[in-house]
């Protein structure tokens, strides 16, 4: 079994989620370029890929699978974050600045 890749900040996103009250489910396991969370909040679904802020843009970007797995979605809201406060932004709990 692969072991899931996580980025630091993936934990201090998915608790200021939970604390906004969403439900956030990792999916950080799964590979392939799926996105790292699955989120519910407010009746709606939303698939988060969590990419660290702390990092270079360079040591941002997608990966190859993630582009392709990006490209194919057809379903709701599917987000870049790198932080707390922008994963909050995709789900309207606070504005943009």
């Amino acid at each position: 079994m692969r072991k899931a890749k996580v980025d630091t900040n993936q934990e201090v996103i998915v608790q200021a989620l939970r604390a906004a009250g969403a439900t956030v489910q990792s999916l950080a396991a799964v590979g392939h370029g799926v996105p790292d969370l699955l989120v519910g909040f407010r009746n709606q679904t939303v698939l988060l890929e969590v990419k660290d802020g702390a990092k270079r843009p360079s040591q941002r970007r997608l990966t190859e699978d993630q582009i392709k797995w990006h490209g194919q979605w057809n379903g709701g809201v599917l987000a870049i974050v790198d932080s707390a406060d922008s994963a909050l932004r995709v789900l309207g709990v606070i504005n943009e600045s």
